[in-house]
């Protein structure tokens, strides 16, 4: 009797639970309405995506190359988004699992570092304005030296102003964990401008 009890409880519970939305297949009426949105929605959040990238990874190109990837994975993959859910999140996510892809890819076949020319890190003419550009990239380069965990969190709530709640749910992590990996990104980067300054 017991098991029948706890199998109609189950069943009780599964019933009440909300409904995801439906995923996006090819045999719905209403198919070519929101592929056409998906598509339009993947070039609208191509900025974004591109910036997020760039926080990353630290390079434009590899960025650009992420994003390339991320865009393919999406395509290949649209019938796992949910109409009528966040296109963003689901990007953002992707765009996070395709460079830690790449991160553990290089560590099986090496790093490779691109040469930088000086000149072409140099803004305007003035003393002020070449402080400001060295001190924007020391801090740029220790952002990168940051775990990958802390920097994306870092990335989507102070750059993409993604609110604590939705960065949880683009890393797919409790809110907890979001707010100790900010705290500790924010405190390393203050005890790092504290002790370079």
């Amino acid at each position: 009797m017991l098991a029948e009890e706890a199998f109609g409880t189950m069943c009780i519970n599964s019933a009440s639970r909300p409904r995801r939305a439906h995923r996006l297949r090819p045999d719905s009426d209403a198919y070519p309405r929101e592929r056409a949105e998906l598509r339009d929605g993947l070039v609208a959040l191509g900025p974004r995506l591109r910036r997020f990238a760039y926080g990353l990874c630290g390079s434009l190109d590899d960025a650009d190359d992420i994003v390339q990837a991320a865009y393919e994975r999406a395509l290949t993959r649209e019938d796992q988004w949910h109409p009528g859910s966040r296109l963003d999140s689901w990007m953002f996510r992707i765009v996070q699992t395709v460079h830690l892809n790449r991160v553990r890819a290089e560590r099986v076949r090496g790093r490779h570092l691109e040469p930088v020319d000086p000149d072409t890190r140099m803004g305007a003419d003035g003393a002020r304005t070449v402080e400001a550009h060295l001190r924007l990239d020391e801090v740029r380069r220790f952002i990168w030296t940051l775990p990958s965990e802390q920097r994306a969190v870092l990335l989507l709530v102070t750059v993409e102003g993604a609110s604590y709640k939705e960065a949880a749910e683009i890393l797919e992590v409790p809110i907890g964990t979001v707010t100790s990996r900010l705290a500790r990104a924010r405190m390393a980067i203050c005890s790092f401008a504290e002790g370079s300054t």
